[in-house]
């Protein structure tokens, strides 16, 4: 009697592992994709409840991101090719005059160069050239995969790479969310050398920026997120738990800015202390903003912001 029951519980357990994992195996897949031409993903409230059940057990196609060029200050478009031959385009406004330096600019997941619009109007009103690239997969790059960081590291090579063959000595890197944490990765990964960082709201591992996404989507972290993380990198060919750009901070030397809002849903204040305490440099600040979460701190608290990454450029 014993060894019946047992056994139909190890049915059911294994039937819930099962489950699980052919969830999360489609649900990395729609994570790490971005369709061009398909309708924005409905919000949850505006589904039916047949798409509502598709929606938690398959996951949700995600629209690639459009690019508005609103950027008002003149520029040229640039086309990048990277080492792995994924085509990117940046737009390059040069500095009027008494030129800085560039600021190559990179965006978060799920959105493009047109997000950092106001960005990239600061520092060229500050002096500095601005080199604003789309990731693969984002705006208008090529390509319809993104592996949060992992790959887009030779994104950020190539726009690196680009700005050294112009010459130009004085570099700063600049990264939002996704594009701080693929900033870490890069100077890990590809041995690129700035001369200062900015980065803002990193996430410190792949599980970590899974568990903040969830946390929006007010889902359990656990199991999902080391599920996810696992199926996301096993989907595009590399080891997810290997993905933690806290620890390439330790090869980062060079002066960094490390800013983060303290409302932020989705990165948590323990990840943002874990980077800042492995930065390598002995020059670095973390500047807290008091009243901002997960999104645009200049916009936000633009006097805060223009006075901090002001002094720290200077």
């Amino acid at each position: 009697m014993l060894a019946k029951i047992f056994k139909r519980i190890l049915y059911v357990v294994l039937g819930i592992f099962l489950l699980l994992n052919i969830m999360a195996a489609f649900h990395s897949h729609k994570f790490t994709h971005f369709y061009a031409g398909i309708p924005k993903a409905k919000k949850p409230e505006e589904m039916t409840a047949l798409e509502k059940t598709s929606a938690i057990f398959f996951g949700n196609k995600f629209s690639k991101s459009k690019v508005v060029d609103s950027f008002t200050i003149p520029h040229q478009t640039i086309n990048l090719v990277t080492a792995d031959s994924m085509h990117l385009e940046s737009w390059y406004a040069k500095a009027d005059s008494n030129v800085k330096g560039t600021v190559l600019m990179f965006h978060g997941h799920g959105s493009s160069k047109s997000g950092i619009i106001a960005e990239a109007t600061a520092f060229h009103q500050m002096g500095w050239n601005v080199l604003v690239t789309d990731f693969r997969a984002h705006g208008n790059s090529e390509g319809e995969v993104c592996t949060i960081g992992a790959n887009e590291a030779k994104d950020v090579k190539a726009v690196y790479d680009y700005a050294r063959a112009l010459g130009e000595k004085n570099i700063v890197l600049y990264g939002i969310s996704l594009g701080a944490s693929t900033i870490l990765t890069a100077v890990d990964h590809e041995g690129i050398k700035p001369e200062k960082v900015i980065l803002e709201m990193p996430f410190g591992t792949l599980v970590d920026g899974v568990k903040g996404r969830l946390r929006m989507m007010h889902v359990p972290e656990q199991p999902m997120s080391t599920l996810l993380a696992f199926w996301g990198g096993a989907e595009q060919g590399f080891w997810a738990f290997d993905h933690r750009p806290q620890d390439f901070a330790s090869k980062l030397n060079c002066p960094v800015l490390l800013q983060w809002g303290l409302n932020d849903p989705r990165v948590t204040q323990t990840e943002t202390n874990a980077i800042f305490k492995n930065l390598a440099s002995h020059d670095k600040l973390l500047m807290v903003y008091a009243r901002s979460g997960h999104q645009s701190l200049l916009k936000n608290e633009q006097a805060k912001w223009m006075s901090t990454v002001g002094n720290f450029l200077h």
